[in-house]
């Protein structure tokens, strides 16, 4: 079954991640994150499957992030607001996110990418 890859086609890190995958053979589809981001639901699924925190799943690095003011707002939003910022836009999720419907990795890091897609 192929990966699902939520992507920013002008985001180096998602590029390197995306040469990655083809490089090991690895089938995905794409999905521009921006274009059409996770719902809310598939955010919140992909959150419990990563088990990683939802904080881990902000763009800390992007210029949206830092506009609105998120780095003090994250520390007192609940869960239900966390959720609902990220699903408002795909500029603030960090990315690649890549998912088979059971596993998820955020972000891309080579040894993380070698144990849960080639394995």
């Amino acid at each position: 079954m192929a990966l699902t890859f939520y992507w920013y086609p002008k985001c180096s890190t998602c590029r390197k991640a995306k040469k990655w995958l083809e490089e090991h053979k690895v089938a995905f589809n794409e999905v521009h994150i921006v274009e059409n981001p996770p719902s809310r639901a598939e955010l919140e699924e992909m959150m419990k499957k990563s088990g990683l925190e939802l904080k881990k799943f902000f763009n800390t690095s992007g210029q949206k992030y830092r506009e609105l003011g998120l780095k003090d707002r994250i520390k007192a939003a609940s869960q239900d607001e966390l959720l609902d910022l990220l699903a408002s836009d795909g500029m603030l999720i960090k990315r690649p996110i890549v998912t088979d419907g059971n596993k998820v990795t955020v972000g891309f890091n080579e040894e993380e990418f070698e144990k849960m897609w080639l394995s």
